[in-house]
């Protein structure tokens, strides 16, 4: 590949850079992917045609399996630091507005009594509320440290497909010229307009959008309004009676969902254009004034002072690409899955997207895995991208019945009259308005209480998972597959968190999820599966990898206090789980087997597609 050049080196025009590893765009994706590769001891350079990190807090939700993934990397307590507690998330709530007559509430984010168990027991994290802004230049610094090179302000120009890796033509748009650079992999984390996606021809699975919405970044003291009994991080806003008070709302201010950036003081207003209005661009722009005119309004106390931040639009999409890998180009994140905020499933599956690449990136660099371990990023991810994309745009739609339960998406001002009247009223149709109108907000908790959507990855059709040992047809689907997360060991699952100590307790017990993880296989046995670890560490000198080891049971490396690794491993004391480095249940044996090292070798042969020589 020609003289190697350090990665934060910039030739002259015309000179070529080389580098094994290319990342385009430093947002979640692309931010955290290079800390994942840094942690495995691998450098590159990430590239972003933006100036800097996100000015604007996009996205915020960030949930346990993404959290996991930078639990990993040892990023978790800074980020606690920097989040809004799940505290703060505890409600959502249905307004006139901020300061007016509250219409409903649920519980979001983990804290339904119903389903708080559920979550406590799905993950060591917590849901947080943890900005873009916050979170980009933790993940930047990180891989600064960990040895990446990281440019801003500077555009992709063309990919160009080699027999070997990959040439890319840049332009830095501050020093004003161009320059091309030599990688062996290139990961476009460009974003929703991607263009690596476009470069490397990745089709894409279009849904008619959802129309436009409009973003408007405010700073606002609504600390009296919040605390201590409007707690939540999200508040829709709206008012049944425009239109028939004489009053209209502006076409892009129709209704709005306020979301809590910082306690209490920073907002961003999501106005939703009215139903069935396909308004342009220019349509859903307004001066300042008329923007922080709209946002009194929604809070409803002419006492508070608003700044406006920043106002963008955006399209509400439902896009998806058909393959994530062309070659030696993966691509990740929104340039791959684009759709609406709803759930919180933007950046957590950005992540998860890097955290499962970057191990198999890892291993095929250093020898440790043949190059068609890269073939599953793509059919393991892929299927999971075209769930969160329909997840999201349901949470949008699942809105819909208890708007039109009070009459919102009516465009004659008598019939929405009338409808508000039955809710006042103690007829039978009184009872039913109301009735519906609780169905309605019930349906919307599927967007707040995703326990399912966010935790039930399934990677079992995967070459990188060994199923010849099982005899069954696996977990069962659950009823409700938004709400119900499936714990089990079945390989292609996410590995069960259960809490463990050591014999005399420790201070702090250890979730089985950080036994595993860190780079490496891991290999959890019981009483009696002690030549499972023995076969460990033979095969992993034989196979040059590090496998971890450890026995969970009466008397072993950690008890199982609560008994619920008992419960949850699907497998005999003597019998193993092999997790992958990403966390996900690689194989397991039900019992101990004749041959324990001859069996995990294959195993992992199989996996990593390293076959016996003949």
């Amino acid at each position: 590949m020609g003289d190697r050049i350090s990665p934060d080196q910039v030739g002259e025009e015309g000179n070529m850079l080389t580098t094994d590893l290319l990342i385009i765009g430093a947002g979640p994706a692309g931010a955290s992917l290079a800390c994942f590769l840094a942690s495995h001891g691998k450098k590159g350079l990430l590239l972003a045609s933006a100036p800097g990190t996100s000015p604007t807090p996009r996205a915020h939700i960030t949930n346990l399996a993404g959290l996991e993934t930078l639990r990993d990397i040892g990023l978790e307590e800074q980020c606690l630091s920097l989040a809004t507690p799940s505290t703060n998330m505890k409600h959502t709530r249905w307004c006139r507005s901020l300061a007016g007559e509250e219409y409903a509430r649920v519980y979001s984010w983990g804290h339904d009594p119903i389903y708080k168990g559920a979550y406590e027991a799905a993950s060591p994290c917590k849901h947080v509320d943890l900005p873009q802004t916050l979170l980009e230049p933790v993940l930047v610094r990180k891989a600064t440290e960990g040895g990446w090179g990281v440019r801003f302000s500077t555009r992709l120009l063309k990919v160009k497909q080699l027999d070997e890796g990959v040439e890319v033509e840049v332009r830095d748009e501050i020093l004003k010229r161009g320059y091309k650079i030599r990688c062996r992999y290139l990961f476009g984390c460009d974003g929703a307009r991607s263009q690596v996606v476009r470069e490397v021809g990745l089709p894409l699975i279009k849904k008619p959008g959802q129309g436009l919405a409009l973003n408007v970044l405010v700073r606002a003291d609504l600390t009296h309004l919040m605390e201590p009994h409007r707690v939540g991080n999200l508040h829709w806003v709206f008012k049944p009676e425009e239109g028939i008070d004489g009053r209209e709302a502006p076409a892009w201010g129709w209704a709005a969902i306020v979301r809590m950036v910082k306690p209490w003081t920073e907002w961003m207003f999501i106005f939703l254009a009215k139903p069935g209005m396909d308004l342009k661009g220019e349509e859903m722009e307004a001066t300042e004034e008329e923007y922080l005119a709209r946002v009194k309004e929604v809070i409803g106390d002419e006492s508070v002072e608003a700044e406006l931040v920043h106002a963008s639009k955006w399209w509400i999409n439902e896009v998806v690409a058909e393959r994530y890998q062309e070659g030696d180009v993966f691509c990740l994140g929104d340039a791959v899955h684009r759709h609406p905020p709803f759930n919180g499933l933007g950046s957590n599956t950005c992540l998860q997207d890097a955290f499962n690449l970057a191990w198999k990136v890892s291993y095929v660099l250093d020898g440790r895995a043949s190059p068609g371990l890269l073939d599953s990023y793509s059919l393991e991810r892929q299927p999971v991208g075209v769930d969160i994309i329909t997840r999201a745009n349901d949470g949008l739609r699942d809105h819909i019945p208890w708007q039109q339960t009070l009459g919102m998406h009516s465009p004659d001002p008598a019939e929405r009259a009338k409808i508000l009247a039955e809710f006042e009223s103690a007829s039978p149709e009184g009872r039913k308005r109301r009735r519906e109108f609780q169905k309605g907000i019930e349906r919307t908790t599927t967007e707040f209480h995703g326990l399912g959507i966010e935790m039930n990855q399934n990677y079992s059709h995967s070459p990188a998972v060994y199923l010849d040992d099982e005899t069954g047809p696996g977990p069962a689907v659950p009823e409700d597959k938004v709400r119900t997360h499936v714990v089990t060991t079945y390989p292609g699952r996410r590995l069960p968190h259960v809490w463990v100590n050591t014999r005399i307790p420790a201070k702090n017990m250890t979730s089985t999820i950080d036994l595993a993880g860190h780079g490496k296989f891991c290999l959890l046995t019981g009483f009696g599966g002690g030549r499972w670890k023995e076969a460990a560490k033979s095969v992993g000198e034989k196979l040059g990898l590090q496998i971890n080891s450890y026995s969970i049971g009466w008397h072993q490396d950690y008890e199982d206090v609560y008994f619920d690794w008992a419960k949850k491993r699907e497998v005999e004391e003597d019998g193993c789980v092999l997790v992958r480095p990403d966390r996900f249940v690689a194989w397991r044996a039900k019992e101990m087997v004749e041959d324990a090292e001859g069996k995990l070798e294959e195993v992992l042969r199989r996996i990593l597609g390293r076959p016996r020589e003949a």
